[in-house]
C-alpha cells in the first residue's frame, strides 16, 4: 500500500548490491517502487550516473549508505543529487544513515575540518534537505545551510535491550571513556539503570618508564616571543591507571557508544569489566563500520555481544562473526521520508529527546 502522495521518487545512489538493501527496505514500508537509476565504475574508474526516468517537478529522495570505499560512496551521491538538479527534480533530499568523515569535524593542529567540506560539497551538488542519523558530534549540523534532521537510533537499541537480553535489569550502563558518558547516562535514565565509567588507560611496563623516553629534556625549551615576555608552558596531560568508576560486579555489562570502528578500545574496556566481576558484555552502537579484523578480534574478546543497527552494511562481517547481532532501522527513515514529502512536522520523531541525546 502507497503510504505517500504522488510526485515521490526514491532511489540508491550505491553501485554495490549489498548497500542497496537499505533503500529495498524503505521503499517497501512506503509501498513504491524503486527509481530507475544507473550507477558504475567507467575502467578508469570515473563514477557515471544515469538516471532512466523523468524527475522533474518531483521530490527526490537519494539513499546512499557507506561502502568500504567511502570516496566512491561519496562521489556516486554528488554525482546523482546533481543529476537529479539538472533533470529539475523539485527538491533533493539525501539520506545519509551514516554521514562519512564524521570524526573529522573538528581542527588538529595543521589538519582540515573535512566534514565541513563535505557538507559544502553536498549542499552546492543541490541537495536541499539532509536526513541523517546520530552525527558523531551534533554540531555538524551546523556546517549545512540547508536543513538537517539527524535521527536517534536509541529507541530501537533500547527496545532490543528489553526484550532481547534477560534479566536486563541486572544490568548496568557503561561508557568505556569519559566522553561517552553522556550517552550511557541517557540509556541508563531510560532503562532505570545504573551507570559506570570506565577512565584511564593501560600503563607502561616498569622497564620502559626508565628507559629515557619518559624524562624530561635536558634544555629547558620556552615559547618566549621576547627576552623579557615567557608564555607560560602547558602541562601535558597524563592519564591515571585504568579505573572503572560505579560497581561492576556479578552484573551484565552494556557498552554503549555512536560508532563501532577500530574495535581494540571495546576489547580492552570488555577484559576490564571482566576482571571487574562482569559476567556478561555487550556492545551496542549505531553505526557498525567494523574495520580490517575487527570480526576476528571480537570472537576472540571477551565481548558476548555486539550489536548494531543497519545503517552501514556489514552482512559480510556477520558471516565472521556470529557474535554480531543487528538492528533495523528503516522504520524511522521511511516514516522521515513520508512526513517530509507530505509536508508533515518532525517533531513527532524527535519526541522525549533532550539535548544530551
Amino acid at each position: 500500500m502507497n503510504h505517500t502522495k504522488g510526485g515521490l521518487v526514491i532511489f540508491t545512489a550505491n553501485s554495490h548490491a549489498s548497500s542497496r538493501e537499505l533503500g529495498k527496505r524503505i521503499a517497501e514500508r512506503l509501498g513504491v517502487e524503486l527509481g530507475k537509476v544507473q550507477v558504475y565504475q567507467e575502467a578508469n574508474r570515473e563514477t557515471r550516473v544515469q538516471i532512466q526516468e523523468s524527475v522533474r517537478g518531483k521530490d527526490v529522495f537519494v539513499i546512499q549508505t557507506v561502502s568500504k570505499d567511502v570516496n566512491t560512496t561519496i562521489m556516486e551521491m554528488l554525482i546523482m543529487v546533481y543529476a537529479c538538479r539538472t533533470s529539475c527534480a523539485r527538491s533533493i533530499t539525501g539520506v545519509l544513515p551514516y554521514f562519512p568523515y564524521s570524526k573529522q569535524c573538528k581542527m588538529r593542529k595543521r589538519g582540515s575540518i573535512v566534514s565541513k567540506l563535505i557538507a559544502s560539497m553536498m549542499c552546492k551538488a543541490g541537495l536541499t534537505h539532509l536526513i541523517t542519523m546520530d552525527l558523531h558530534q551534533k554540531e555538524i549540523q551546523g556546517f549545512f545551510n540547508i536543513p538537517v534532521d539527524n535521527l536517534r537510533a536509541s529507541p530501537f537499541l533500547l527496545q532490543y535491550i528489553q526484550e532481547e537480553i534477560p534479566d536486563y535489569r541486572n544490568a548496568v550502563i557503561v561508557a568505556k571513556s569519559p566522553a561517552s558518558a553522556k550517552r550511557a547516562q541517557s540509556f541508563a535514565e531510560r532503562l532505570r539503570l545504573g551507570i559506570a565509567v570506565i577512565h584511564g588507560e593501560a600503563q607502561d611496563a616498569e622497564s620502559d618508564q626508565v628507559d629515557g623516553r619518559h624524562s624530561p629534556p635536558t634544555v629547558k625549551t620556552t615559547g618566549a616571543i621576547h627576552p623579557s615576555m615567557e608564555i607560560p608552558l602547558l602541562i601535558p596531560k597524563e592519564k591515571p591507571p585504568i579505573t572503572v568508576v560505579g560497581d561492576v560486579g556479578g552484573r551484565i555489562a552494556i557498552i554503549v557508544d555512536d560508532i563501532i570502528d577500530d574495535v581494540d578500545s571495546f576489547v580492552a574496556a570488555a577484559e576490564t569489566l571482566k576482571e571487574r566481576g562482569a559476567y556478561k558484555i555487550f556492545v551496542m552502537a549505531t553505526h557498525g563500520i567494523l574495520s580490517c579484523e575487527a570480526p576476528r578480534f571480537i570472537e576472540e574478546s571477551a565481548i558476548d555481544e555486539v550489536v548494531v543497527t543497519n545503517t552501514i552494511p556489514h552482512e559480510l562481517q556477520k558471516l565472521q562473526c556470529p557474535k554480531i547481532k543487528t538492528v533495523d532501522i528503516s522504520m524511522i527513515l521511511s516514516e522521515a521520508i513520508r512526513r517530509i514529502h507530505n509536508g508533515e512536522s518532525m517533531s513527532y520523531l524527535f519526541r522525549n529527546i533532550g539535548v544530551d541525546d
